[in-house]
């Protein structure tokens, strides 16, 4: 189920920062059209939707406990095998594959595309490792044509996280 929350972003000149009690992680926005959405499965989880479409670009992000040893390609690998690989017209961005991040957290950037709806998707995972055993991935999608005018914000994003 998906509800959208009064905001509890705190504007900053552009950016916008999001935080909650009780969630260990803070991302900035690089625009106040990201807004909040709260989809609530066996417990709560914050995503985001900028323009309030989430074609014009969504963002999931989860907490991943791995064993040690485990690679941003192991995590991108067992996505791809369980999830990803079924989407209509799944195809893997080959020159974009683990791509190396740095931001407050380090870790690697995968590109997918995919056919939602008809629409040429465009989708974007980065895998931040806070530490040998945990990782957290921001999972980006967007239609294709507005790739080029997120991109940026993303990477943005991406490098914005941190835990408090």
């Amino acid at each position: 189920m998906l509800a959208f929350l009064s905001s509890a972003f705190t504007a900053v000149a552009q950016t916008t920062t999001f935080t909650k009690d009780g969630l260990e992680y803070v991302l900035e926005f690089p625009s106040p059209l990201w807004q909040e959405v709260l989809r609530v499965d066996v417990h709560e989880h914050f995503e985001f939707s900028y323009s309030a479409d989430p074609k014009n670009g969504y963002l999931r992000l989860r907490k991943v406990l791995v064993p040690v040893g485990t690679t941003t390609s192991d995590l991108f690998l067992k996505d791809e095998k369980w999830e990803l690989q079924f989407l209509p017209g799944y195809i893997i961005c080959n020159d974009c594959k683990d791509q190396q991040f740095k931001g407050h957290l380090s870790g690697a950037a995968f590109s997918y595309e995919f056919v939602s709806g008809g629409k040429p998707m465009s989708g974007r995972i980065y895998y931040l490792q806070l530490d040998n055993r945990t990782f957290y991935s921001l999972h980006f999608t967007v239609t294709s044509d507005k790739l080029a005018s997120l991109r940026s914000q993303m990477d943005s994003i991406a490098g914005s996280f941190r835990v408090k």
